[in-house]
């Protein structure tokens, strides 16, 4: 069964293989088994049920919550070569009774519906006798009330199911949901002993940030200067926020749109699709933008005011990379911010059952943003990923400056907490601690305690940033409520008694996200003006990662595109012309010449190709594809009078012990012009009085990873290699690793 799986995603997707776990959820859908999938946003839910969906006989219904973008759903699948369609109010009857014609003959694979439209007796009667294989619920969380975006129209789904003259397999899929909300997910869609899988709720590529005591509007002023080519969302708790954002961001000319339910419902939409199109760059919404959206290549997410929990907050930065690329999610924090959300909740829910979730939730985004240990872990434990080591990738981890030791003044706010005698919210503990004259503290008597004044030389706003850090760290438990208080707890003994130390990290510039090369743009350019031509959102044409890879490998002939990831036979057999013919122009225009000659090799190694193929030289005369480049930014007019003699340059410079990194800065050319050189100088059968270091290429963990790759699918070719590995790992790095095990390198 998995292998008619790998012929469809190769075929139709072009992939070679399954992401991590894809595999086990597909075959067991393919077994007629209801599935769970728990899966990170952009990890390729679709994929896991879309495949099964083209095996199975009959049609598979995807019940999706905004109708909104089922429309760019469907002409993604049909970019594929798949028939689909789905149904919705935006159709007209004319319009759905066509498509249920199509049903009844089987003209169509796969269909998307609202789950209101499950509330309609005359649909259902009409569609009860269809094959229908699969029902597939996407966003399940949102048939618990304790989930995050909690629908009453997915209570529908199981009566729906139900009323089916033949059950079908139905699965369901959701990027963030805690163990409460699985548990619902499967009582209330009355799934049949379903196999749940857990696929971790990592996303490696995410660099994730918490941003506290400055100037909101300065900071992102500032970035969107530095990245203001880049697509990115900024998220905001209410309209009157959303509009203020928009507004500057607009009067300093930057391509920007808003989305949030004040406005109407065309102008949503049209906002929606201008920024899914690549018309506009920055996208400043409310939590009411977002769902489902597809776009892969945004490059950043900035919540400009803390949302109301980890769930939200989670999927709303797994809108960033989902094409794997390395983006950023910034959260700009201030106090205000949990005002703004306890309102909100005071607002907005009224059963008090329910409002007292969300207050435990607040709490524990409170304790996320205060967090000085690592982000991502903070996220992961949240979820039931038990895991402690540090990420490297968050602003906690990479936070620059010394490690502190804030033990005795951490000593000091739980003493003081101690001496109180009963519990207090934290704006008394500060009083007390600065030496207030609040007038109700001093009724209290509390300016008699030693611990009054003892640490006047802390603002007010560092004082409750320190104390919500020992919170957040457990060294003080915050009893949840409308109003919470401080209490101490065994930790807090701990310190006191001296048997535990608090440190602390004690914040970073703006720096640009992403660097392309002029390729990329030009290939970006181009996939902007046939997605114009076709009535598309560009992605669905090529994401940019498959742009990226073009950029680097130079695909010249319809076989090498097919080698790129993401690119199946339908699209290639539909764009590579027009893509190959803008690659071969900036070759010519560059003066890069990729050309084919054989090389007689005494003994076994491994070359790699100039388009980021290797090829294991195992016969005496093998075919090898060599690349002589030169970079447009070489330092030297010589080196540009003698391209064939770069990378002599190049090789110099690693005999007189220059690390690969060094080179590329130094010489201002490409990690993978540098890579290409030492493999030139291999092609030439010179002998190697030389050891490479490839130490700022990659790590050790990098280097056995790819080695386990290697292992499973062979050396031949980068792309299953490259598939095989998490999504952070560069062609670069696999390029090294094979470099330095398969050649004859010293």
């Amino acid at each position: 069964m998995i292998n008619k799986a790998l012929e469809v995603l190769n075929k139709y997707y072009g992939y070679s293989s399954f992401r991590k776990g894809q595999d086990k959820i597909i075959e067991e859908i393919l077994r007629g088994n209801d599935t769970v999938a728990i899966m990170p946003t952009g990890g390729g839910k679709s994929i896991c049920y879309q495949v099964p969906a083209l095996l199975l006989e009959g049609v598979t219904l995807v019940i999706s919550p905004l109708i909104s973008l089922m429309k760019d759903q469907v002409d993604s699948i049909r970019e594929l070569g798949v028939e689909a369609a789905y149904i919705n109010s935006s159709l007209s009857n004319n319009d759905i009774a066509a498509i249920l014609e199509k049903l009844e003959r089987g003209q169509l694979k796969i269909v998307y519906i609202a789950p209101e439209r499950l509330e309609s007796n005359s649909f259902i009667s009409l569609i009860r006798d269809i094959n229908i294989s699969q029902v597939a619920i996407d966003e399940a969380h949102c048939v618990s009330q304790w989930g995050h975006d909690f629908r009453t129209s997915y209570r529908n789904v199981k009566g729906f199911i139900k009323s089916l003259n033949k059950r079908p397999i139905v699965t369901a899929f959701t990027a963030t949901a805690t163990e409460e909300v699985r548990e619902d997910i499967v009582s209330l869609l009355n799934l049949s002993r379903p196999k749940v899988f857990i696929q971790g709720f990592d996303r490696e590529n995410l660099k994730i940030q918490v941003i506290k005591g400055l100037s909101k509007k300065e900071f992102l002023l500032n970035y969107i200067k530095e990245n203001s080519e880049l697509s990115g969302i900024i998220y905001t708790a209410t309209r009157n926020e959303t509009d203020k954002v928009y507004e500057a961001l607009t009067a300093r000319g930057y391509s920007v749109g808003r989305y949030h339910a004040g406005l109407s419902e065309s102008e949503r939409t049209e906002n929606q699709e201008a920024f899914v199109y690549d018309r506009v760059n920055i996208m400043v919404a409310t939590n009411a933008f977002g769902m489902g959206i597809d776009k892969p290549n945004i490059r950043y997410v900035i919540h400009y005011n803390m949302p109301k929990n980890i769930e939200s907050y989670y999927q709303e930065i797994g809108r960033a990379g989902r094409d794997g690329e390395k983006s950023e999610c910034i959260l700009l924090f201030s106090p205000s911010d949990v005002h703004t959300q306890k309102y909100i909740i005071d607002v907005g829910t009224n059963n008090p059952e329910r409002k007292i979730n969300e207050y435990k939730k607040l709490k524990q985004i409170m304790d996320f943003v205060h967090c000085n240990s690592c982000l991502r872990n903070y996220i992961l434990n949240y979820f039931g990923e038990e895991t402690s080591r540090e990420c490297d990738n968050c602003s906690s981890c990479n936070l620059e400056g010394e490690l502190i030791d804030k033990t005795i003044d951490a000593q000091k706010v739980l003493s003081c907490v101690y001496r109180m005698n009963r519990p207090y919210g934290v704006n008394m503990i500060i009083d007390v601690l600065r030496g207030s004259q609040n007038k109700k503290l001093k009724d209290l008597r509390l300016d008699e305690l030693s611990t009054y004044g003892i640490m006047k030389d802390y603002s007010k706003e560092g004082l409750k940033e320190f104390i919500n850090t020992l919170i957040a760290h457990s060294f003080l438990d915050s009893v949840e409520g409308e109003y919470p208080v401080i209490k101490l707890n065994q930790k807090s003994v701990e310190v006191l008694k001296g048997r535990e130390k608090v440190i602390f990290k004690e914040p970073k510039k703006v720096e640009k996200v992403v660097i392309n090369n002029d390729l990329f743009e030009s290939l970006r350019n181009l996939r902007r003006e046939l997605a114009a031509k076709e009535g598309v959102p560009p992605y669905i044409i090529f994401g940019d990662s498959s742009l990226k890879e073009m950029s680097v490998r130079y695909p010249s002939t319809l076989e090498q595109f097919l080698d790129i990831s993401g690119v199946g036979e339908v699209k290639a057999n539909k764009y590579a012309s027009y893509f190959i013919e803008a690659i071969v122009a900036h070759l010519e225009e560059n003066g890069i010449q990729v050309t084919w000659t054989f090389k007689k090799e005494g003994k076994a190694t491994s070359i790699l190709k100039a388009d980021g193929n290797m090829e294991e030289h195992k016969e005496p005369i093998t075919k090898t594809h060599e690349s002589k480049t030169s970079d447009e930014n070489s330092t030297s007019d010589s080196e540009k009078k003698s391209k064939e003699k770069s990378y002599e340059v190049t090789i110099s410079m690693i005999r007189d012990k220059k690390s690969l990194g060094q080179i590329s800065v130094e010489r201002e050319i490409a990690l993978t012009t540098v890579l290409t050189h030492v493999t030139e100088f291999l092609t030439t059968g010179s002998p190697v009085d030389f050891s490479v270091d490839f130490t700022d290429v990659f790590d050790e963990k990098t280097e056995s990873l790819v080695m386990e790759a290697i292992k499973e699918v062979g050396a031949n070719k980068l792309k299953p290699i490259k598939e095989k590995l998490p999504d952070y790992i560069t062609y670069d790095q696999i390029k090294g690793v094979v470099l330095k095990n398969y050649s004859n390198l010293v």
